[in-house]
């Protein structure tokens, strides 16, 4: 996935535009669905040096701008991606962790319609599939 030149990305957003934003831009295009650690990490090759907490208010701003998504597969800890704004949903390895994406399967928001909304006015669902990956199904 190649997200737009995060410069313009950022100021299309209305953020500053920062090295630290930058890096964990760069970061995120080069592994989706990424933890925090880990792009702290990557982000650290590209600037020499930046706290975790540094990244995690970065994260932070970019996903309150909409720039970054958020998910949080049961059991593991947060996760971030430059997809945003497709309703996309999610495919999680039950023995490795590994995630993909995967379209909705209908297309439009909400791709899932509540049996009863229970008077919520739904603008987007929000699915996770659970199995195992090609890697692992050859392992065992």
């Amino acid at each position: 996935m190649h997200a737009a030149d995060p410069v313009a990305l950022l100021r299309g957003s209305g953020l500053r535009v920062t090295r630290p934003r930058v890096a964990v831009i760069h970061a995120l295009e080069q592994h989706p669905h990424a933890e925090v650690d880990r792009l702290a990490e990557v982000a650290r090759a590209d600037l020499g040096a930046v706290s975790t907490q540094a990244v995690y208010d970065v994260l932070r701003a970019l996903t309150e701008a909409g720039v970054v998504r958020r998910i949080e597969p049961a059991g593991s800890p947060a996760r971030f991606e430059l997809r945003v704004g497709d309703n996309h949903h999610h495919v999680v390895c039950r023995s490795c962790g590994a995630i993909a994406d995967v379209d909705c399967a209908v297309g439009a928001r909400p791709c899932l319609d509540a049996s009863d909304t229970q008077g919520f006015v739904i603008d987007e669902a929000e699915v996770t599939y659970w199995g195992t990956c090609p890697d692992c199904t050859q392992i065992h």
